[in-house]
Formats: structure tokens, sequence, C-alpha cells
């Protein structure tokens, strides 16, 4: 009380350095870099992520794309490369009708190369850069190339990718929030019992949000993901905190005559109800933390912070809000759309082995299909972008066109033997689906000894530690043929030289596949383990939290096991995060109604009589609840042009409704089924005449 007394004294002070913290935040916020490449999170120790280091370290090269030229005459060929060696940060161009400067005439350029980067009119151009794959630099150097040489030019390779994916979602960034906010508002609007107080709501979550995303700046940066959803899903998450405290304000306001008593009482109330709960949806975001695939810990670390900072705005800012508006307030009061609940909860509560058989009959299809669409989860980013966007149209026609869907670069020790390095490459070339290999050997050939070769020429593909081949693959990134062939290329590898490595998108991408196949087992396991725990001591019991996290469980089976018996295919992120977000998310509704049911037991009301008790009471919670969260991610899932961002969305819409019914439909019967277990096994469950 004394906390809620302090709030209310000083809401006037605490209005104005929230308005002061809002500045700060929000150049924290714009300062704040964002990385769009996926494959940026992969671990350190890794062969791939250690052959990127020393392709920065000893060619000076990092980022490496194909540039597709159409109509282009060997002239337009020579002036395009000239422009773009003048651009910053391009470290190598490899024009193959003009290789080094005219060094090496074209004559003596084998025929399969020059055949494989020249079809019809369009012609093949290799552009090496000084700055890792998803670098500002590199980004920037990407659109300079564009911007000289016009429309003629298609960009392939991750880094077009990852530049065409900033432009995308900056555009769309802003429309993501305010789509999430006009159909948050509305739902509630319609929902709760006042027209203007969603937008009081919308202030006090606001400023959480702005804070939250201005402290990223510590961070250094985060990904394009957290950016994206961060918001819309600390909207959602703590929306519901919000609610708690309103009602509880007008519960206490026929109760007390002052308003800032009742305020002060309101917000005691908070903080003990919400208390259990946000320790609970912060665990399932620290779950995220314990990935291998650093991307969990990013958007875990910023959501946790996410709920800390809504939680704290909801017993500060929002009281304060309250108070200052009471008046306007109190005028707009208006009856809520949600009916009476109590013939439905008696209904439900009548009928509750129903739903245990419907349980039963669920859980074990709900479980396979969620099993199975882990496993179907595609990991090419590439499938993720609208159709049209420009590097997936270069690498749809470097594809068809030319044969060649990725590249792969080979690093082995420069002190092999070049009859060593010259059988190796002819074993590479053997490999099924390698188009062709690209070294210092294969391009002069043997016609022109290494010694007479100029230094312009050789440090192309030799430097002091390394020597590097270039490998065109006709697989697809992700595929099982892919994933066979970069097996087969390290075999090879590793047999010529044990520390050499094999670079690119793919090899990156398999490691990508085995990491987080172990990483979904992990975060599961911890997120479980994690919410159990906090539930076993917020509501002093061993059974409880096991029916609980069973009946949360079950909605996510079927929220993820939904696209595998539909046919469709999410993006590999998807089932990680929204197992843990769902889980976190969506196990306050079961703590509410369980919370309530405890206590109407405790007061010694019989079973059925405590199960309808909070069933009626925590129905409308959960609806509006529930409605909050779809509609704040729903628009965001049909508007997106981005599929990562479009499926979250999706699961955590759909994820939000199941959890309802789930919630509304199962617990209750659990709760019928197992009164008596659960009594034993609770500490303050029985009755007080009892104790």
């Amino acid at each position: 009380m004394k906390f809620g007394k302090a709030v209310v004294k000083s809401r006037v002070v605490i209005l104005i350095v929230t308005l002061a913290l809002l500045v700060p935040s929000v150049f924290g916020m714009i300062f704040t870099r964002v990385n769009y490449d996926m494959l940026n999170y992969l671990p350190e120790d890794l062969d791939t992520v250690k052959g990127q280091r020393c392709m920065l370290e000893d060619f000076n090269k990092g980022a490496f794309s194909f540039l597709i030229f159409e109509n282009a005459d060997e002239k337009t060929m020579r002036e395009a490369s000239e422009k773009i060696k003048k651009v910053d940060h391009v470290a190598t161009v490899l024009n193959f009708s003009d290789i080094a400067d005219g060094a090496i005439p074209e004559e003596l350029l084998p025929d399969k190369i020059y055949d494989a980067v020249n079809s019809g009119k369009d012609s093949l151009m290799a552009v090496f850069f000084d700055s890792s794959s998803s670098s500002d630099e590199t980004m920037n150097a990407i659109g300079e190339i564009r911007r000289l040489c016009g429309e003629q030019c298609l960009i392939s390779g991750i880094s077009a990718m990852v530049t065409d994916l900033r432009e995308l979602c900056e555009r769309e960034e802003a429309i993501y929030v305010a789509i999430a906010v006009v159909l948050a508002v509305a739902a509630m609007m319609l929902f709760m019992d006042n027209w203007i107080i969603p937008f009081v709501f919308l202030a006090s979550i606001g400023t959480a949000i702005l804070m939250n995303l201005g402290s990223n700046i510590f961070m250094g940066e985060i990904s394009y993901i957290t950016k994206a959803l961060s918001a819309v899903l600390q909207l959602a998450v703590t929306m519901d905190y919000s609610i708690f405290l309103w009602s509880s304000y007008n519960e206490q306001k026929a109760k007390y005559n002052d308003n800032g008593e009742a305020m002060a009482k309101a917000i005691q109330e908070t903080v003990t109800s919400v208390l259990g709960s946000s320790i609970t949806t912060v665990a399932g975001f620290i779950a995220l933390c314990f990935m291998t695939f650093t991307l969990g810990r990013d958007l875990g670390i910023v959501m946790a912070k996410g709920v800390l900072f809504g939680v704290l705005g909801c017993v500060t800012v929002l009281p304060s809000l309250i108070l200052v508006l009471d008046k306007p307030l109190s005028r707009t009061m208006h009856r809520s759309l949600i009916p009476k609940t109590k013939k439905l909860a008696a209904g439900l509560v009548k009928i509750f082995p129903v739903f245990l058989i419907l349980f039963g009959a669920i859980v074990f299809p709900a479980y396979y299909g969620y099993s199975k669409t882990n496993s179907e989860a595609y990991y090419d980013i590439s499938k993720s972008l609208p159709k049209d966007m420009a590097n997936v149209v270069a690498n749809t026609k470097l594809k068809e066109q030319f044969g060649m869907s990725n590249t792969h670069i080979v690093l082995v020790d420069s002190k092999l033997e070049p009859k060593e390095v010259r059988k190796m490459t002819e074993e590479l070339k053997q490999t099924d689906g390698i188009k062709f290999a690209l070294s210092l050997d294969s391009v002069v050939g043997t016609m022109v000894p290494e010694e007479m070769l100029p230094d312009s020429v050789k440090s192309i593909f030799k430097s002091d530690n390394w020597e590097m081949l270039i490998l065109s693959s006709e697989y697809s990134t992700a595929s099982d043929e892919m994933s066979v062939q970069v097996s087969q290329l390290n075999d090879i590898i590793k047999r010529y030289d044990k520390n050499g490595l094999l670079v690119g998108e793919a090899a990156c991408t398999n490691d990508l596949i085995k990491i987080t196949s172990a990483d979904f087992a992990t975060v599961n396991t911890i997120s479980i383990a994690a919410i159990f725990l906090i539930i076993m001591v917020v509501e002093k019991s061993i059974t409880l939290p096991i029916i609980l996290v069973a009946v949360i469980e079950l909605a996510i089976f079927i929220n993820l096991g939904l696209p595998h018996y539909m046919g469709s295919s999410l993006p590999f992120i998807a089932p990680i995060c929204i197992s843990t977000i769902q889980l976190g998310a969506t196990v306050d509704y079961a703590i509410l109604m369980t919370t309530r049911y405890k206590r109407e037991r405790h007061l010694g009301n019989d079973k059925k009589t405590a199960v309808l008790t909070a069933l009626e009471a925590s129905i409308p919670s959960i609806v509006v609840s529930a409605m909050g969260l779809f509609a704040a991610t729903v628009g965001v899932a049909i508007y997106s042009d981005v599929d990562m961002i479009a499926s979250l969305c999706a699961l955590m819409a759909r994820g939000a409704v199941v959890s309802m019914f789930c919630v509304i439909l199962f617990l209750p019967a659990m709760f019928m089924l197992f009164d008596r277990v659960i009594g034993v096994t609770t500490i303050g469950f029985k009755p007080k005449k009892n104790q």
C-alpha cells in the first residue's frame, strides 16, 4: 500500500520524468543498429564463421555477389567493371571477359568457365567486397552499384538480399505498429467498458515500448525480426496488466470515497496479481537466450526487458494518467459488449466430461502435427521474401538461365602443393551439382606458370596463409541435395587439408539447420521447466503446474501442428519462438482462472461452485486479453510482405485464440477431475474450517 500511495502522491512528477526519459529513448532507438542477416547469429567457433573471418583478414574479401548484366556486350562489361572498381568497399571485380585488367588473354580462359558465365546476350561479373555480407558498408556499396549500372544490372547473393530486406522493413515497420495499435484499440473499445481508456493504455504502453527500444542501444544492435516484432508483442503481452489495473481501480472506487486511496489499493492488488504472471512471461522469453543460435538471445533479452518496462509503466505511468484524466474517463463509461457469462460457465461445467474426452482425442494428433512442423520448416531466407524483390528476381535468373543457385568458397593452406590443389579441384568439380570450379590454376591453366603471373592476378586467389577456390553449385540453399553436397565437399577438402574451410551461404545454412534442431528441444525444456517451477512457487502446488502447463502445451501443439495438416511450411525460427512466446504470454489466462478457483475452494465452496465461479469471473478477462493479442498481431500477419514476420504474427494471433479456448474449455474440466488430488498437493487449498 505504501508504494501505491507514493505513486498517487507523485503522479505529476512521474509523468514529467516519463516525458523527459522519452527524449534519450527516442535517440537510443534511432541509433541502435539493425542486423538483417540471420546467418550472423551463428556461433563464432563454427568452421563456416571462421572461414568468413579468414576471408576478411587474409584476402580483404568479405561479401560476394554475382552481377547479371542483361543484353551486355564486351564494351558495356568493361565500362561497368571500371565504374564498380571505384565504388567504396569493392575489393575485387572478376569480369570474365576482361580478367585482371587484361593480364590473362580471353583465349586462354577455359571454355567451360567462359560458357558458364555467358548465356546468350547476358553475362556475369563477380564482385568481392572488403566488408562483411550484412555490414552497412556492403549494403551502401550494393546501392551505389545499382545506381551506377541501372536496371541492366541484377545483383544476386545474400548481401543484395539483406539490402532489399532492410529497405522493405524500414518502409513497413511503422505500418506494423500503426496496424497493431488501431486494431488493438478497436478491440478494447468494443470489449471494455470505456471509450477512451484504450488510448490511455496506449499512451502508457507506448512510453514503455519507447524506453525498451531505446535501451537496446546498450546491446549494440538488434535483429530486424526483433525490431519488427518487439513493439507489437510488447503491446499485446503487457495489455493484460493495464486491463487488470483498470478493473481493480473501478472495483476499489465503489469501496473508497477518495480516488487516490482507491488507486493506491488498485496498485497494490495489481502488483500482487501480475507478479507471478509477469515472471512466467519473462521466464518464457529468457528461455530463448539459451539458444546456440543467438537470435534467440537477441529477441529474448529485448522482450524480457519489454515485459519489465510494461509492468513498471502499469503501476506508475498508467495510474498517474488515469488519475489526471479521471473526469473525462468517468464521462465516457459504457457497457461492455461481453455478455454475462454465468449461463455459459454453468453449461461448460455441466458437460465437463465431454471436454476431458475431447482433450484426450486431440492431444495425440496435435502433437504429431507439432513434431512434423518443426522438421518441415524452411531455412532458405529468400523464400520469406516477395517474389518481385530485386534480389529474388536476380537469384531466380541466375538459377534458371545460368544454372547457378549457390556459390561456395573453399580455403586451403597456401603451402599446399599445386598438384594437390589441382587434384582436389578435380574431385570437387566431380561432386554432384557442382557446375564449375574457379581457382588460380583453372583460370590460367597449365599454360602460364604461376611465377609469371602478375600480383594483381595471384592476390585474387592466394594470400600468405590461404589459397581460395570458388565453386558454383546448381543446388538450392537448405535443400536435401545441398546438404549432401556440403558434406561431400567438406570430406574432400579435409582429406587434402585437415584445416581447410568451406565458406558460403549454403554451408552456413547447413550449420544453422543442425544448431536450431538442438535449440528447439533445449528452449522447450528450459521454458517449460522454468514456468513449471514459477507456477509451483506462486500457487504453492505440485499438481497445478502440471495441469496448467499441460493445457497450454496442448494449445501450442494445436497451433504449431495445424501447418502440417494444412500443407504449409513455416520459417525455421517460428516453431522455436512461438512455442516459448505462446507459453509465456498465454499461461496468464490459466493462472488467472487457477488463482480464483483456489481462492474459492479455500473459502469453503465445493468444487463445482468453485470451478463455476472461477470460470464465470475469468471468461471476460481472458476474452479481452486474447482478443487484444489477436488484434495486435493479425493485421501485421495479413499486411507484411516478409513471410518471416507474417508467419510469426499469424501464429501469435492464432495461438491467442487457441489458448483462450483451451483454457476456457479444458482447464475447468481438469479442475473437476483432479480436485481431490489438487487439494492434497496444494498449500492453502483446503477450506478455512478444515485448517
